[in-house]
This record gives C-alpha cells, structure tokens and sequence, in this order.
C-alpha cells in the first residue's frame, strides 16, 4: 500500500516514526501521526489545517495530546463512561501518579513486541505501527479510493484522523477541525478549495 503514498503522505509516516523515537515510545501511535502532520508546510493538509486557523494553535494542540498520554491515552468519552461507572478519571491519575510519579500512565515505551508487514518493512524495522495507527492508514486508503484519488495525501491522512474516535479525532474537533470541516476546505463546500 505504501507505493500509493505521496512524497508528502510519506513524510507525515516517516515523521511520526521520528516523533515516535523523540518521545521514546517502542511504538508509532495515531498521536505521532497528528504531529506530524502539524510539522508539514507547503502541502494540502498543512493548507487545511491553516485554513481552520489550526496554524495558530499547535502549542494547544501538542498540549491536549500531552494530557491525554498523562491519562494512559483515554479520551473524554472514556473518561464520561468511566464517570457513568462511578470512576473519576482525574483522581485515579492522581492516585497513581502519587505511588508511582507524574506521567506513571503514559503509553510511551510500555508497548511489547514488534510489527510486521508493510509499515516495518518499509521503515526498515524501526518502531511498530499500533492497531489504531494501522487501521488509521487502512482509512486513510479508503478516503482516497471515495474521493476517486489514485494517491494517498497526506489530506488523506488527516481526514482519517478525523473520520476515527480518539483522542487525536477529539483534540482536533476541540480546536474546529472536524471531518466536515475538512472537507469542505479540501473539496469545496463554499470555502477555500486547497489544490
């Protein structure tokens, strides 16, 4: 699948195998691949992430999905469901950030094994993909293939970010930008059109 992916779709996927590395995780997550979408210049998703004025908030950006590592990755929709079972979130981190220290929940680095398959062998064996990245790149292809796109962009990536639930789908809507949203700045709609 990998030989359908742009110059750019690829930069997104060899970026987050870097974010991946910088954070010191033995896996490559969807959070990885947000960030490093938000890294691109110069390319349509870079264009529509500007367009709905993303630009200006990556900092905000970096700093939900900080928070949401903090809570062992759990959305606010995990943490509502938690709260309908009579759990809160927020004193179980505390909780345990107090026995074991601050960020004691973070996925990074806790991940056992290795991939296979497409993604490793390209990358040439370096960090595996998650399931949820995976699947984000399987969604990313059948994006593309609705759109009539013979390419993957890294548009196409960013809509599938968007089109999944989860934390980066959720930090993403927090800061206006939804599926629709993309779309319409992607494919028309009556607002900017990026080409």
């Amino acid at each position: 699948m990998f030989e359908r992916f742009t110059k750019d779709a690829r930069a997104v996927v060899l970026g987050a195998v870097g974010h991946s590395e910088r954070m010191g995780a033995e896996t490559v997550e969807e959070q990885h691949l947000l960030l490093s979408l938000l890294d691109r210049e110069g390319s349509r998703a870079s264009f529509a992430l500007a367009s709905l004025g993303l630009d200006r908030h990556k900092e905000s950006v970096t700093e939900a999905l900080a928070q949401a590592r903090r809570r062992g990755g759990l959305s606010r929709a995990d943490a509502d469901a938690l709260s309908g079972l009579g759990l809160d979130l927020s004193e179980i981190v505390s909780r345990i950030e107090e026995a074991h220290g601050v960020g004691a929940l973070e996925s990074e680095g806790k991940a056992k094994g290795r991939g296979k398959g497409w993604w490793s062998g390209f990358l040439g064996g370096h960090r595996p993909f998650t399931r949820g990245a995976k699947d984000l790149l399987t969604e990313s292809l059948r994006i593309a293939l609705a759109q009539h796109d013979r390419h993957i962009g890294d548009e196409h990536l960013l809509l599938a970010l968007t089109a999944r639930p989860g934390v980066p789908a959720e930090v993403l809507a927090d800061h206006g930008v939804t599926y629709a949203s993309l779309r319409r700045v992607l494919y028309g709609g009556g607002e900017a059109k990026a080409s």
